[in-house]
């Protein structure tokens, strides 16, 4: 049962569609239902979209964009910093709206909130700063002006597990550099993104600058939006499976896509590492998120002088992981997002038991109300294992031991995916051959975390295409146009 707190927050959050600066009803009258993963409650009931109401809020995008792609960068910039500021205000508000209902536990959510506010703080810098370049052209019978301009209406679709910091990273430099924006968040997670409308609506945004439509069917709605001439930009957070689709959809419009996909992320312990920063960056990199998130480590690749060692400690660790739901004081694992999740994890471990793999701590279901697993640590994971092909996406630390560099190499590089690599060694020279050896577009070298909002976020392989963040992010909703003009002086 939810405090009177909860009731509250709840209670202010909108159960509608947010279409042309409006909140609307579904056209058809449908609702969903949206969960707490932690207790299995029906914590609220939302407007349910339907096709129509997906093109509504693509015809309130397109009509928006020429004036607001002719708005001064600085007065879209002044409004993406009131927004941060209102985010600083509320964030108490939206630590414990995504704790409800995504799981994570209150600690991380308030880092969420922090890490989505440095987007919109970030991009909010950018806007004024998008450059262009003015030369003669090497024949010096004319001059070049190259210029950078608004991509046009923008398609953005958000994963369940960042609710916040996922709209923020794609909404925010979207609207810096000029563009309108149609958002579907995950039907697991909406409450988050209609709170944010709400906020940009507050911060003063335009109508139909943002649109923001929920929905249990998804591809359905999303398709007609995708297949729409007036659409100029796909971006999609989610599994590499369903952006595959998604991308074959976009082809036909020729579309500009971002794409941050699954991951397999590789987590290298060499035996010169310091074994307590070693320990350290894996709780971080490992349970972060409750092991939900496409930068979670996925295999730890530990040199087998010390991988005994490695294991020990980080059992310990685990051992004192407090489990519960994601309010109460001192939890570090929540429940995973639904049963699904719970069910892919125990048949992780089953599988790496059954060939040869041992379970050091956890291992097991949590019985009871809501979808917790027990955080785990399993050791001596053979090849083959499904434990080391797939994503986890839960609290399970598998660890399989190397023999020496091109070892720890080649483990790490066997795989389709390549979004981030993480590598524990004190020496400089060996951090530097892995920086060109390993195949991902991120590495956290000695640091369990990477993510940062002036960082460019994104993957190599089938871990995606484009950036996020950085001074790269804002280019992804640019196009480039070339003029020439005859020499002045002729």
């Amino acid at each position: 049962m939810t405090d009177n707190r909860e009731t509250d927050l709840l209670a202010s959050v909108p159960d509608a569609l947010f279409i042309g600066g409006e909140w609307r009803k579904a056209a058809d009258g449908r609702t969903l239902k949206v969960y707490d993963p932690a207790t299995g409650d029906v914590v609220k009931e939302i407007a349910d979209a339907s096709v129509e109401d997906g093109k509504a809020a693509m015809d309130a995008a397109a009509d928006a964009f020429p004036a607001w792609a002719a708005t001064p960068a600085r007065e879209r910039a002044e409004i993406l910093r009131r927004a941060f500021d209102l985010l600083q205000e509320r964030k108490e508000d939206f630590a414990l709206l995504m704790t409800i209902e995504m799981g994570k536990p209150l600690a991380e959510a308030r880092g969420e909130v922090a890490y989505g506010g440095e987007f919109l703080r970030w991009f909010s810098e950018e806007t004024a700063r998008v450059q262009g370049r003015y030369g003669a052209n090497p024949e010096g019978t004319g001059r070049m002006i190259v210029s950078q301009h608004p991509v046009g209406p923008c398609f953005l679709i958000t994963p369940w597990n960042f609710p916040l910091a996922m709209a923020t990273r794609k909404i925010a430099p979207a609207l810096a550099a000029g563009c309108t924006v149609v958002i579907k968040p995950a039907e697991l997670t909406p409450l988050t993104t209609l709170a944010f409308a709400k906020l940009l609506e507050d911060a003063g945004l335009p109508k139909g600058v943002v649109n923001v439509f929920t929905t249990s069917t998804s591809g359905k709605v999303s398709e007609p939006i995708i297949r729409d001439p007036r659409l100029r930009k796909l971006s999609f957070t989610g599994s590499t499976q369903v952006g595959q689709r998604l991308l074959e959809q976009a082809a036909q419009g020729v579309l500009r896509t971002s794409m941050e996909l699954g991951g397999n992320a590789p987590f290298v312990v060499f035996e010169d590492a310091d074994l307590d920063k070693a320990v350290d960056g894996a709780m971080l990199a490992k349970f972060r998120n409750i092991g939900q998130a496409c930068t979670a480590a996925n295999r730890f690749i530990v040199q087998r002088s010390v991988a005994d060692e490695f294991a020990r400690r980080v059992t310990e660790r685990v051992q004192g992981m407090k489990i519960g739901r994601g309010t109460e004081d001192g939890v570090a694992i929540g429940p995973l997002i639904n049963q699904d999740a719970v069910d892919k994890a125990a048949a992780l471990v089953a599988d790496a038991v059954e060939r040869g793999a041992h379970v050091r701590t956890g291992g097991n279901e949590v019985e009871g109300t809501g979808t917790f697993y027990e955080p785990t640590v399993v050791t001596d994971v053979r090849p083959g294992s499904d434990i080391l092909r797939e994503e986890i996406f839960g609290p399970v630390l598998a660890i399989i031991p190397f023999d020496d560099e091109d070892d720890a190499v080649r483990i790490a590089n066997d795989t389709e995916y390549g979004l981030v690599s993480y590598v524990f060694t004190e020496s400089l020279a060996r951090g530097q051959r892995m920086i060109e050896r390993l195949e991902t577009g991120m590495m956290g070298l000695n640091v369990g975390v990477v993510s940062n909002a002036a960082a460019p976020f994104g993957g190599w392989k089938m871990s995606g295409l484009g950036r996020e963040g950085g001074a790269e992010g804002i280019h992804e909703y640019l196009q480039t146009k070339y003029t020439l003009t005859a020499n002045p002086f002729a």
